[in-house]
């Protein structure tokens, strides 16, 4: 039998009772588009990965639990704020302007990244304008 591509890959990782981690419909969506889009063994919806000369379904795209290493381990992380939904639910914040969801840098994140140079912006031409009226006195 020949070695399968993903099999260097870590073991997937399973909740403290031995279950796998499960993935709301709207998770799965998103999971779904990433993985047409990103996926180097999705082809049509098939796995080439486990393709031994039949088609076979991608069972990722198929499934509510996370059961494919090559999705975990190599397209997951193409999306960090999906990721952290399915494993590291409490490690997420709430923008504060937008109310998106994300993934902090450090716990002293208050902003999404897109928010986050908007108001860095806003706040530095607030200040700015604060200075140059005060000179003006």
């Amino acid at each position: 039998m020949s070695k399968r591509p993903y099999q260097h890959l870590p073991p997937l990782e399973h909740r403290p009772d031995g279950s796998p981690y499960r993935i709301t419909p709207p998770q799965k969506r998103r999971a779904s588009g990433l993985i047409r889009r990103e996926c180097c063994n999705c082809e049509d919806g098939n796995c080439l990965a486990l393709d031994d000369g039949d088609t076979c379904a991608c069972p990722q795209m198929i499934s509510f639990s996370v059961c494919c290493k090559w999705f975990r381990w190599a397209v997951l992380l193409l999306d960090r704020t999906l990721e952290a939904e399915i494993y590291r639910d409490r490690d997420l914040k709430r923008c504060a302007e937008c109310g998106g969801v994300f993934v902090p840098k450090s716990n002293r994140g208050k902003y999404c990244p897109d928010c986050a140079a908007r108001v860095h912006r806003r706040q530095k031409t607030e200040s700015e304008r604060k200075r140059r009226s005060a000179v003006d006195s």
